[in-house]
């Protein structure tokens, strides 16, 4: 290592990735089954609501404001998809993004009340 590097090391701890972890001993089929009948009643406990918010930008991109910006998007996917754009191009409209996700975001924290 270089003097600065040496110098730099002693001010600030090297980190370094954290191991794997160990897996357990293992078990015999009688204590697995037990295990996995608890583990299955948890999962079904924990399921998480549907996520509202791909069917509320949808909602927000047909919206007067967004649709025009929307509609430019699809036709530039159109030709992109059909090999008409030029080299590169992918259609990254990110005003059409800002204009649904504005529109979206609100609605959806509403829902997360």
């Amino acid at each position: 290592m270089s003097g600065i590097g040496s110098f730099l090391s002693s001010f600030f701890p090297t980190v370094h990735a954290d191991a794997e972890e160990e897996k357990p001993a293992r078990k015999d089929a009688s204590e697995e089954t037990k295990e996995g009948e608890e583990g299955e009643a948890a999962v079904e406990e924990e399921e998480e609501p549907e996520d509202a918010h791909p069917a509320v930008r949808a909602e927000c991109e047909e919206t007067p404001a967004c649709a025009p910006l929307k509609h430019h998007f699809d036709k530039c996917q159109q030709k992109v998809g059909a090999g008409e754009g030029f080299k590169g191009e992918d259609c990254v409209e990110e005003i059409m993004m800002h204009c649904s996700e504005a529109c979206a975001a609100p609605k959806v924290f509403a829902k997360l009340r």
